[in-house]
């Protein structure tokens, strides 16, 4: 059954996921600026070499150089949703003094609705970060992420360092988190029911992972 609760929360995911799009798409915006205005500066640079001015070219490239300080953008799958949430989340994940390695190529069509993409990359590095950050800070914390199209299914894998053991990952496992986890567990399992999916949990000593394969 959907409770209220349910749908606040996934109200306030649509809300921060919006804000991120917005960024990135900005950003994108910005990059796509600078390509098209790259022959004119090219010109202007030439056309300072040719007449010997060379501090005039020095400054202009400099002027070029603050412009692209403000582009970045560390993580491009090729879906815009999907980088403002990698760009955003691990980029505090980052701050936190979590070791993160991520790989993601998905295209910019990959035959899932993007708020259901975001609500399960979302919620996977929500609740990875969580059990980093309840670790030791001079412990290994990582976080390493792959998401990828292969056989006609989206694959998402999500390790990350943990101090906690579970032996048994099952629905009561689900139900009695606590919290932000403990929805977001159920809202990644709601989506992987969508799409007729699969997911698998594993805890080894030191390590929680998640893989997920979404037909497409």
């Amino acid at each position: 059954m959907f409770h209220f609760g349910d749908r606040r929360y996934l109200n306030y995911q649509v809300e921060v996921m919006s804000r991120h799009v917005e960024e990135v798409n900005d950003i994108y915006m910005k990059m796509r600026g600078w390509r098209h205005d790259y022959h004119n500066h090219l010109q202007k640079l030439k056309a300072h070499l040719a007449m010997g001015q060379i501090e005039e070219a020095q400054n202009y490239l400099n002027q070029l150089e603050g412009d692209l300080d403000g582009i970045n953008v560390k993580y491009a799958t090729g879906n815009v949703s999907l980088d403002a949430i990698l760009n955003s989340k691990l980029s505090m994940a980052e701050n936190a003094q979590i070791r993160v390695n991520c790989k993601a190529q998905i295209g910019e069509n990959p035959a899932i609705e993007d708020i259901d993409l975001c609500v399960i990359i979302g919620n996977l590095i929500d609740n990875a970060v969580e059990s980093c950050r309840k670790m030791p800070a001079d412990a290994d914390r990582f976080l390493r992420i792959y998401v990828c199209v292969r056989r006609r299914q989206l694959y998402i894998a999500v390790t990350n360092s943990t101090s906690e053991t579970v032996r048994k990952l099952d629905a009561a496992y689900i139900s009695n988190k606590r919290g932000d986890h403990g929805h977001g567990l159920k809202r990644i399992d709601l989506v992987v029911e969508k799409y007729n999916g699969y997911v698998r949990r594993a805890n080894e000593p030191g390590v929680f992972s998640t893989e997920i394969m979404l037909p497409l």
